[in-house]
């Protein structure tokens, strides 16, 4: 068979999505991320939740539709002495620094209470057993809903600089700043972190990518480290899997089943792949410069870009993010 049908392209947010859907492993990040590595959260505990988050948001003239989907959301389901006990949590995960993430994960967040809101409300259509307020509200005053908490899982190479609460992107007068509401969002660097794991897989996932993502060592000395760690931890496929695809990179699934080698192959296709990410780039850069030489609007270069380059949308826009401002 032609070795590029063997290639088999992972996509970084697809990969690790599907990653943090083991209970084991979900359960252990939320622990070492809440409870210092104490095994509070158990994975039997937990359910899937659909991860789609949209909403409609009604005004007094219009409604609006609102679109959001979470990358991974489940419910916490422990018995208690007078019921269960819920709590949501999900994980977002995040290859590039966002600098408005935590008015996103406010939004994911609020998607998610809307959601139940709506829910609840949809059995109070008439007046029936409701005082006014009630009525008014479409909730009973002891209604209550579930509460959420969300972790951003950070895999990329720089240090996240951008801010890790509400405050953080705004400019509050001193005077006013306690009177503004805050929202703080749980964020995880793959890169480094304190983290107190107890999971095999979790462990020897971020022990690599600390490893890859280390700009303080040459490619080359990364290489051979993480090589070195895999074979003496046999680490699982499914963390190569995930931690190739969060190095954006094409690897041969066929390395998995000899049991051989597997890491040299995989850093021989992260090089291959970040040669081709260097054509890539130079062609991105042409094609927004050409773009705003001749006027045309950000939709139409984006379009270009996915056109041109078969790229998603969300990989034009931070190509445009990248190059635009540099060649204007």
């Amino acid at each position: 068979m032609d070795r590029k049908k063997k290639l088999k392209k992972l996509k970084p947010d697809t990969v690790v999505k599907n990653y943090w859907r083991n209970n084991e492993q979900f359960a252990d990040l939320f622990n070492a991320v809440l409870f210092e590595g104490k095994s509070i959260i158990k994975p039997e505990e937990l359910e899937d939740v659909d991860t789609e988050g949209s909403f409609v948001q009604e005004h007094r003239e219009h409604v609006e539709s609102i679109q959001a989907s979470r990358d991974n959301i489940k419910i916490r389901k422990r018995a208690v002495e007078h019921g269960v006990e819920l709590v949501m949590l999900g994980i977002e995960g995040q290859e590039h620094i966002h600098y408005a993430m935590p008015m996103r994960v406010m939004g994911y967040d609020y998607g998610v209470y809307k959601r139940q809101y709506d829910s609840n409300a949809g059995r109070y259509k008439r007046a029936d057993g409701l005082d006014a307020d009630e009525y008014l509200s479409r909730m009973k005053k002891t209604d209550k809903l579930t509460p959420v908490i969300t972790v951003v899982f950070y895999y990329g190479e720089k240090a996240w600089d951008g801010a890790t609460t509400l405050h953080g992107m705004l400019s509050i007068p001193q005077e006013v700043a306690n009177y503004v509401n805050d929202y703080k969002m749980l964020l995880v660097e793959a890169r480094k972190n304190n983290l107190i794991l107890h999971n095999v897989n979790n462990v020897d996932l971020f022990n690599l990518l600390e490893i890859i993502l280390d700009r303080s060592i040459s490619k080359d000395e990364a290489k051979e480290k993480a090589i070195q760690y895999s074979e003496e931890h046999k680490t699982d496929r499914a963390v190569i899997m995930t931690m190739a695809g969060a190095a954006n990179s094409k690897i041969n699934l066929g390395v998995y089943e000899k049991g051989e080698g597997q890491m040299c192959t995989l850093f021989e296709e992260i090089a291959r792949e970040g040669e081709l990410k260097g054509i890539e780039k130079g062609r991105a850069e042409g094609i927004i410069e050409i773009g705003l030489e001749f006027g045309l609007s950000e939709r139409d270069i984006l379009e270009r870009l996915q056109n041109k380059l078969k790229i998603s949308l969300q990989i034009a826009q931070n190509y445009m993010e990248q190059f635009g401002k540099q060649t204007v």
